[in-house]
């Protein structure tokens, strides 16, 4: 979910053709996409009346297809930005892919994405933190602690951008 998160979201700001979507993403993210997961996610869009899609001549080169978003597109934006399902809370791309679009939120949703990813986390903390205490093994036990570690330093992150005065922006 979170590639169609990245792509319509980059399409809300302007048209674009699939290789500007790739560099778009890639410079937001890191992640690269590949034409194996772009196109047949745009080809969806298409399907579904999110995008459209239309030639752009080029001088003595084939036509390049441009794809905009429709309104379709930006109400399916809004609904999976604001959707943040339990299950996929610990999923980091899922997430980070909502809170890199937050100015599209609202901020209640947005409080209520970062509550969902908080209470996950510290479900989680909680069982590793059984995990490491009953590990006899020391080099079990530190990979553990380094882990609770990312925990900690992202619960905190969480609380920060809970009180970030971005929140009204």
């Amino acid at each position: 979910m979170w590639i169609e998160i990245l792509l319509l979201a980059k399409l809300a700001v302007e048209p674009k053709h699939g290789y500007e979507l790739r560099k778009a993403v890639e410079a937001s993210t890191g992640h690269t996409l590949s034409n194996n997961s772009l196109y047949p996610t745009l080809r969806r869009f298409v399907d579904a009346g999110a995008v459209s899609r239309s030639a752009e001549e080029q001088a003595a080169k084939p036509p390049r297809h441009v794809y905009t978003i429709t309104e379709v597109g930006r109400e399916l934006l809004h609904d999976l930005l604001a959707d943040f399902p339990v299950e996929l809370a610990l999923n980091e791309p899922e997430f980070l892919a909502r809170v890199g679009n937050f100015a599209w939120l609202r901020p209640a949703e947005r409080a209520r994405v970062l509550e969902i990813r908080r209470a996950a986390l510290t479900a989680e903390r909680a069982r590793l933190t059984g995990l490491a205490a009953g590990q006899a093994d020391p080099w079990s036990r530190a990979a553990l602690q380094h882990v609770l570690g990312k925990f900690d330093a992202e619960l905190r992150w969480l609380a920060d951008l809970t009180t970030d005065p971005r929140e009204d922006a």
